[in-house]
């Protein structure tokens, strides 16, 4: 069978209202860790012994996205409540410009009661900044509108705005507003990038003892940027994975942590599915490029075409640095849509740390992928033994061998 013959339907279980974490624990260290090994048998630890069940010679990938407040909620003169939600950047199309912007920008946005505007201009009083955002609806893009947006107070930029009127977007399946709480709880102690509608949760456990205690143990740790879509919460609504269309997601990787990456021959462990995603998509793109495909986008099957070059770890890593170097530039900049799924073959993630994911998910997907059909034993004991599940549950340590 191949990852598109996939029936969504065999990657479904039983998961109670009752089970998903509404909030995260008071301590973030204090949740549990289930940790499945290469040989198949769990344990059941607390997060904060992760610095001990490591190896010692692993290196430790994470992704530093930090979470925007993407809800901004603007109200007509008639009264009517409108809802914009900030998905990306579209015009400058770069983040980090967009959010430098001291005048003006437009964004990929969410509108929620979109049928009571529908033209117009929306204001947005922020007199903490001394100054009023505006927002006009430009057009639609698929399920999703362009919105201009403008102020006139040379001296404060978009991200200023949004931080002081936005509202930290929480997970859908909470099923609950957002609360003041959130804004400190839904990011990582690492969290600088910005960028994301949706936090790598499996980060949010890390507290800066556990990272010292890593280093001390003489544990390397990278960084990567991936900014985390809202269509990470989508389900696979379609019978087959291969009538699932993956949603793009913006990566950044420094030159120094490529190079740091081809240079290890340490087994790599990546904090949470985006940094898988980011991390193996780092192999697909130098076999792109290698092989003059490259258009800056991994496609969501490329890692299962026939026509994918065999390539070794070190031979791709290579030919990002030496794409890098005749481009003039310390960090590559790119779009994936890769799907990870059963059928999968890791290139350089040899272990996970991340949470309970969603039935039907793509991120469950992924975790097959690494460990195969035990996904269904590990989530059952997690069932039977109270874990708690999703954003703001408890954690997972999953290992894998990479092929030799």
């Amino acid at each position: 069978m191949t990852p598109q013959q996939i029936n969504i339907a065999d990657y479904n279980y039983p998961l109670p209202q009752e089970r998903i974490a509404l909030h995260p624990l008071p301590d973030r260290a204090a949740c549990r860790l289930l940790h499945r090994k290469t040989d198949g048998s769990i344990s059941d630890l607390v997060f904060r012994q992760l610095p001990d069940v490591l190896p010692p010679d692993a290196v430790l990938v994470y992704n530093n996205t930090r979470v925007i407040n993407a809800r901004l909620h603007f109200r007509k003169a008639s009264g009517a409540a409108i809802e914009i939600f900030c998905l990306e950047p579209y015009s400058p199309a770069d983040y980090e410009r967009c959010f430098a912007a001291t005048s003006a920008c437009s964004w990929l946005c969410f509108v929620g009661n979109s049928k009571r505007w529908r033209e117009g201009i929306l204001e947005l009083p922020c007199p903490s900044l001394g100054t009023t955002l505006k927002a006009e609806r430009r057009m639609k893009v698929d399920n999703a509108s362009v919105i201009d947006f403008s102020w006139d107070n040379p001296q404060v930029t978009f991200s200023q705005l949004i931080d002081a009127l936005g509202e930290i977007p929480v997970p859908p399946y909470l099923n609950r507003a957002s609360e003041e709480s959130d804004t400190r709880d839904y990011q990582t102690v690492y969290s600088r990038i910005e960028g994301s509608v949706a936090a790598p949760t499996a980060g949010l456990h890390f507290t800066p003892e556990i990272l010292s205690q890593i280093s001390e143990r003489g544990i390397p740790r990278l960084e990567v940027t991936l900014h985390v879509g809202a269509g990470t919460f989508q389900p696979v609504k379609s019978d087959t994975v291969g009538e699932h269309t993956m949603h793009s997601e913006f990566i950044a990787v420094n030159r120094a942590t490529i190079e740091a990456l081809a240079a290890t021959s340490r087994p790599i462990y990546a904090v949470g599915t985006t940094t898988v995603r980011t991390l193996e998509s780092l192999y697909h793109i130098g076999c792109l490029i290698e092989s003059g495909k490259w258009q800056g986008e991994v496609p969501q099957w490329y890692p299962y075409s026939a026509e994918h070059p065999q390539m070794t770890l070190r031979q791709s890593l290579d030919a990002i640095l030496q794409h890098l170097a005749g481009s003039g530039s310390d960090k590559l900049i790119a779009a994936t849509r890769i799907i990870i799924a059963p059928g999968y073959d890791y290139k350089v993630v040899s272990g996970l740390i991340t949470n309970f994911h969603q039935p039907q998910s793509t991120l469950l997907l992924l975790v097959s992928a690494m460990i195969g059909n035990d996904w269904r034993s590990v989530y059952d004991h997690a069932l039977e033994s109270n874990y708690r599940f999703l954003s703001y549950g408890d954690a997972c340590l999953f290992e894998k061998k990479l092929a030799d």
